[in-house]
């Protein structure tokens, strides 16, 4: 991946090219930095320039000045750089080159240390702790250089040599921490997949011990139990609520990492884990042909007991004939799970749902689910499927985390299907002037 230069670090860069050109008269002055030093068909690594003086020395081919044109000649780049006058012998961090011939010894130009002198041309490796960053390149036309000359621009490559690496330790700080970013909105997403998916059948379990209580006679022994189901079941609603609460407040604390802009990159590479995938109903599992009565016939049980509850009118009209989907079945449970408690969710009461299988369209399957309550007004539809979108209902007093929608949505996609959504509601059945309702058809291929 790339890794950043940021502007504190060209600025310094600049700073110890004016002490070349103003200080020392350089007219020649350009600070390379390595990329990761790869194998390439050429044999040759990458340099990337982050700072030149003057900025015409790296024109395209023919417009070079002399001065670059020679620089150019010299920075055949190798595992580290090639030597001028020996296409073989390669200069390392901190060593000389060593000699494989009287011949190239007497043509190599003289070396000291971790320098290379070539005319009034000087090539200096920019490295700290072993490791070589890029180049330091300056020269100057008039004069060659004197011993004290020489010690400076030493000075000045260990200054960016020293900053690089700083710089570079910066930047993958800053990359990590934008991992460990990414990871925990990961993180976060699988946290409320799993507390939505908790609700649903905490809702049902709810309703089941309420109408337990309901028909059993007073002095039962078994009212005890059917009590304690509901008891338990307002303790687990309300530590769901604490457990929103603690997501909102870590969500706020987490801030945001703003990265500067008009950034040079050069290559790094950093190891990165492998992330977890968002826990869905059905995750592993391969689809498989199937009856969508036999699906909806357990949903349909529970949805009836709560549309009891709540005073609601729940019309079935299933074919239990209908050609079989391809599907994957806890996935499509979840989807129709979280449709149909939408509908009993948002219905007010006296209001009527309905939910019919057996449509067709082309090669899809279709199940539609239909209610008369207020709708989704048209601001609202084109963002259904966000996670965490809710629109108008946010400002209701009906709980709700803007979840369902998503999940359904994630879900059908990954089983080839697709959701429609129309409000006002298309079934003549449930519609009033009142009361323009919702319409949700999930759309299955068929087998």
């Amino acid at each position: 991946m790339l890794m950043s230069a940021s502007s504190d670090f060209i600025a310094l860069c600049r700073e110890q090219i004016a002490l070349l050109t103003q200080g020392l008269g350089a007219t020649l002055s350009i600070v390379y930095l390595t990329q990761e030093l790869v194998e390439t068909p050429s044999g040759e690594a990458k340099l990337i320039p982050v700072v030149i003086y003057p900025e015409t020395a790296l024109l395209p081919p023919g417009e070079e000045t002399a001065e670059a044109t020679v620089v150019h000649k010299q920075l055949q780049v190798g595992n580290v750089f090639i030597l001028p006058n020996d296409q073989r012998r390669l200069l390392t961090a901190g060593a000389e080159s060593p000699t494989s011939s009287q011949h190239s010894e007497a043509s190599q130009p003289h070396l000291k240390e971790e320098y290379l002198f070539s005319g009034n041309q000087i090539v200096l490796p920019l490295v700290y702790e072993g490791v070589m960053m890029g180049l330091l390149v300056t020269g100057r036309q008039d004069r060659a250089w004197n011993e004290h000359e020489e010690s400076q621009i030493q000075q000045i490559a260990q200054t960016l040599a020293i900053a690089c690496i700083l710089d570079q330790r910066r930047a993958w700080f800053e990359e990590q921490l934008r991992e460990q970013q990414i990871l925990q909105e990961k993180q976060r997403d699988l946290l409320d997949n799993l507390l939505h998916q908790f609700r649903n059948p905490l809702t049902a379990l709810r309703t089941f011990g309420k109408l337990l209580l309901k028909r059993l006679r007073p002095g039962d022994s078994n009212r005890d139990v059917a009590n304690s189901i509901v008891r338990e079941s307002d303790r687990l609603q309300e530590l769901l609520q604490q457990f929103d609460q603690v997501i909102d407040l870590t969500e706020t604390d987490l801030a945001p990492l703003h990265l500067p802009e008009h950034e040079v990159f050069v290559e790094a590479t950093i190891q990165k884990d492998a992330k977890p995938p968002l826990l869905l109903p059905g995750t592993g599992d391969k689809t498989v042909d199937c009856s969508l009565a036999d699906i909806l016939e357990p949903l349909l049980i529970s949805a009836k007991a709560i549309a009891q509850e709540r005073k609601l009118k729940l019309i079935t009209e299933i074919k239990h004939n209908s050609p079989l989907v391809r599907a994957n079945i806890k996935a499509l449970r979840e989807v129709l799970t979280n449709i149909i408690d939408n509908a009993l969710k948002y219905t007010p009461t006296g209001g009527k749902i309905l939910i019919q299988a057996g449509q067709e369209k082309a090669n899809f399957q279709g199940i539609v689910i239909s209610d008369n309550g207020p709708g989704i007004p048209p601001e609202d539809l084109e963002h259904l499927g966000e996670r965490h979108y809710r629109g108008v209902q946010a400002q209701t007093e009906i709980p709700g985390t803007g979840l369902g929608l998503a999940i359904a949505k994630q879900l059908i996609e990954q089983m080839q299907g697709k959701i429609e959504v129309f409000s006002p509601a298309i079934n003549s059945k449930l519609t009033s002037p009142n009361a323009p309702g919702t319409t949700f058809i999930i759309w299955l291929p068929k087998v």
